[in-house]
């Protein structure tokens, strides 16, 4: 089981792959869900059960799915080693407002169930396939290319995106780990403007979005 909190997240989850198993409400009356009924608790009560500082209305308790590959067409990301569950978070939104219906995590990535994830998804994880893999064995076996970030790539703003390829986001202190990288077909980078050098590099999250949004603009 995991949590998924706020009206509005879990009015999307019938529609969804996922199945709730409970839900508790300072106001049932609320949350119309066809056959599922709130169970009516106190704010005090809420508060104890979420894992939000500041709850606002439910929490649903759902069945985790079992994992299911879908079958890779256009952009797929791959994420090896993400380890903060607000980038993660972030990274299925995003994957969802361009439209990517697939992500695969190394096994070491944060656990999309972590609240924290579900919480920054805002609702996305319900459209966008999670799968954790063996990157090194995955990407061995898989056919598309697969363009990874780096700081000593070309640049994206250059780069001629293929239709369909994968996407490699590194861990955010360490990057690419090394077998991945040999398993690269091109290297690209966001390039810096600016002139100042206390700004290493961008966060995760935030190059995803910036990277996605070139991406598209040119398709």
């Amino acid at each position: 089981m995991f949590l998924v909190e706020g009206n509005k997240t879990i009015k999307e989850i019938p529609t969804s792959h996922y199945l709730i198993n409970e839900i508790y409400s300072i106001n049932p009356s609320e949350l119309s869900l066809g056959n599922l009924t709130a169970t009516e608790i106190s704010p005090m009560e809420l508060k104890k059960i979420s894992f939000l500082q500041h709850p606002k209305d439910s929490v649903a308790v759902c069945e985790l799915r079992e994992e299911l590959v879908e079958t890779e067409t256009g952009v797929q990301l791959i994420l090896d080693g993400i380890q903060d569950p607000g980038n993660l978070g972030t990274i299925i939104r995003l994957a969802d407002w361009f439209g990517i219906s697939q992500i695969i995590c190394s096994e070491d990535t944060a656990d999309f169930y972590n609240p924290k994830v579900i919480q920054a998804s805002m609702g996305s994880f319900l459209r966008v396939n999670i799968l954790y893999q063996n990157l090194e064995k995955y990407l061995t076996e898989n056919q598309q290319p697969v363009i990874g970030t780096d700081m000593d790539g070309t640049s994206f703003y250059d780069y001629k995106f293929p239709d369909n390829f994968n996407l490699v986001l590194g861990n955010e202190g360490n990057g690419i780990r090394p077998e991945i990288e040999n398993l690269l077909t091109d290297k690209i980078t966001i390039p810096r403007f600016g002139k100042s050098k206390a700004t290493e590099s961008l966060n995760v999250a935030m190059s995803a979005g910036i990277i996605l949004g070139q991406i598209f603009n040119k398709k």
